[in-house]
């Protein structure tokens, strides 16, 4: 009994999904990069720059199951550059396309333009938005022109805004209905879902700034961290 107790044990261990990391060591093989405009992405020194004039998504990509966490630290870049503007530290996450036949968003690539991306079902967060006037969660829903927006998820006070040139953990959480936004430690936003994406991808998201990006990893939940 205590052998076939141990057996299973280790096939629970063998079947949970380890971590997905980038160090940002070794360029951006793991990235899909959707630019209006044209930008800048760099990878150095274990930090990915953003710089960009425009709307630019830069999808991870690996499909996402939950319950899962994505995590990396962010900065919004204030050194005198035409695009550092301190502004739109957003992301997509657990994204699907109802309109590609695998459901990726990867099969159909966008203009990098903000509005192409209604149609995704999608969580959405917009850390510092309007030129960090405001920070918000969404549900994308798939059509155009409806992103959904409640009250509770629309924030303007200064612990949800961004600072410049400070770096700042970010924690994006799907787990059965409940999701949940971290930002420097501290919980943004709790959204309960009757019927949650659980499965997609992830996208760094942002317009006209200039971002730092660190240490991103995905946390399949319940495994060691």
């Amino acid at each position: 009994m205590k052998r076939l107790a141990a057996v299973l044990l280790l096939g629970l261990l063998s079947a949970a999904a380890p971590p997905q990391t980038d160090g940002f060591r070794h360029g951006l093989s793991h990235w899909r990069v959707e630019a209006e405009a044209p930008s800048r992405v760099t990878v150095r020194d274990g930090v990915m720059d953003i710089d960009t004039p425009e709307g630019i998504s830069v999808w991870w990509g690996e499909e996402l199951r939950a319950p899962v966490a994505i995590e990396y630290e962010v900065m919004a870049v204030s050194a005198g550059g035409p695009n550092d503007a301190v502004s739109d530290v957003n992301a997509f996450w657990m994204a699907s396309d109802p309109a590609a036949p695998d459901g990726s968003p990867l099969s159909r690539p966008r203009s990098g333009a903000f509005a192409d991306y209604d149609t995704l079902r999608t969580y959405y967060l917009g850390i510092g938005g309007n030129r960090n006037t405001t920070t918000r969660m969404r549900r994308y829903v798939g059509e155009p022109g409806n992103r959904p927006l409640l009250p509770e998820h629309d924030r303007a006070d200064p612990a949800a805004l961004l600072v410049a040139n400070r770096w700042v953990p970010v924690r994006l959480a799907t787990d059965g209905g409940t999701v949940t936004v971290d930002f420097g430690g501290k919980r943004l936003f709790t959204m309960t879902d009757a019927a949650p994406y659980r499965r997609g991808w992830f996208a760094l998201r942002t317009t006209k700034s200039h971002l730092r990006i660190r240490n991103f990893r995905v946390v399949p939940l319940g495994t060691s961290r």
